[in-house]
This record gives C-alpha cells, sequence and structure tokens, in this order.
C-alpha cells in the first residue's frame, strides 16, 4: 500500500510518503524547529508535493493517506485534518487516523516509552508505552503529577516529545530519561504515522476529526 502521511501536531510538520515497495521518502523537520512558531498552512502541501515527485508518484498511485489527529495543538490539528480530508476527498482515497502520541512513541525503542506532547497550561498530553504496548491510555495531566496519574513509578521510563523538552528538569527528578535536545527522538515522524496506518482501520474522510482531549485553547492562525 502507497500511504501519504504527514502529522501537525507540534510545531514541527512532518510528512512522509510510503511506497508499496517499503521505500519512504520522508521529511524530518530538526528537533529545535519544535521550539519555534508553527508554520503549517505554509510548509504542509509543498513538503507532500515535494515527496511525491521525488518518490515517483501521483496521486492515482496512491492508496491511502494518514494524519496524526492528536492530541497536539489546536490549530495545527485542525489544519492537518482539515488537509488529509481534503486530498482523500480530491483522490478518491480513505484516511487513516493516527495517533500523534503512538506515532512519537514509535520512534522510542526502549522497554518503557512515554511519548510527552505540550499541552500548555503548564500540563502534558501522554501515554505510556511498554514493549510496544500501549498500557495507558492518553490523558493530560501536570508533569509533576505523572507517577500518580500513571500509578507507577518512571525510573528508567525514556520520554520523548516536546512536552519532555519542556519540563525535563521535573521529569529527570522523577528518574525519567529524556534524550537530549536536538535528539529527533522528540519529533513525530510521519514515516511512523505511515506505518502505524496500516493498523488503523480505514475511514472516510469526512469522519476523522481531531483529538483534543480537552477543550482547546484559543491558538493564533498559523
Amino acid at each position: 500500500m502507497t500511504i501519504v502521511g504527514f502529522d501537525t501536531s507540534t510545531a514541527a510538520t512532518s510528512a512522509c510518503v510510503l511506497r508499496s515497495d517499503g521505500e519512504h521518502f520522508e521529511h524530518v523537520p530538526p528537533a529545535d524547529r519544535l521550539r519555534q512558531a508553527p508554520g503549517h498552512s505554509r510548509e504542509l502541501l509543498p513538503a507532500v508535493e515535494e515527496l511525491m515527485e521525488r518518490a515517483g508518484v501521483g496521486w492515482g498511485d496512491v492508496d491511502a493517506v494518514a494524519v496524526g489527529v492528536g492530541p497536539g495543538g489546536f490549530t495545527g490539528l485542525r489544519i492537518g485534518v482539515a488537509t488529509a480530508r481534503a486530498l482523500a476527498t480530491a483522490a478518491r482515497l480513505p484516511v487513516h487516523p493516527v495517533s500523534s502520541l503512538a506515532a512519537l512513541a514509535a520512534g522510542i525503542e526502549e522497554p518503557l516509552a512515554l511519548p510527552l506532547i505540550d499541552a500548555r497550561r503548564g500540563e502534558l498530553f501522554g501515554a505510556l508505552y511498554e514493549g510496544g504496548e500501549q498500557v495507558v491510555a492518553p490523558f493530560t495531566a501536570r508533569p509533576e503529577l505523572l507517577p500518580e496519574r500513571l500509578g507507577r513509578e518512571l525510573a528508567g521510563a525514556v520520554a520523548a516529545g516536546d512536552g519532555s523538552l519542556k519540563f525535563r528538569d521535573i521529569l529527570e527528578a522523577a528518574g525519567v530519561r529524556v534524550p537530549p535536545d536536538e535528539s529527533g527522538l522528540h519529533v513525530v515522524r510521519a514515516l511512523n504515522v505511515c506505518r502505524l496506518a496500516e493498523q488503523v482501520p480505514a475511514e472516510r474522510p469526512e469522519a476523522v476529526l481531531p483529538t483534543y482531549i480537552r477543550d482547546p485553547d484559543a491558538e493564533p492562525s498559523q
């Protein structure tokens, strides 16, 4: 299956074309992009167009669109989901909605993975994965309350994502390991969105919605 996938849950825009032969063409933003202002409305479609050209595929060759549906920034998710719906509708393709936390966790090749996305208001969006399997469903919590929220000690867990960068000191004090700021593990890679899409049921474009977990903050347009 040839999939066009992308994620806009954080400030960094990621995109990928995963061809049916297994070869992939990916835009992976640097980790420092997470600390900058988002630019999804300017960056997403040009990135998809460039990757499709590099992959040598047109929309007639694509079998599905995959999109990270969050949780994450309200405006970014709205842009990503709306773009996925529009592209899929125009090309008469299904959409595979993928958890952005699951895609982030897929890059953490450790026994206990803690993907964390900045939820603002001093909080984090997170989930917990053990041996690659989700053991705690997505949640919102203050960083200092993570052990209580997860109901377990976190010593030895590895956290990644812009949320782990923002609250590194609190997490490390709890025994959580956080990769260096420049590590690519902190980026939600669209390649993982594409790979996970094969495990997620396809939906009609109009049925795909962002996963907010809580009511969104008002955010400036991107």
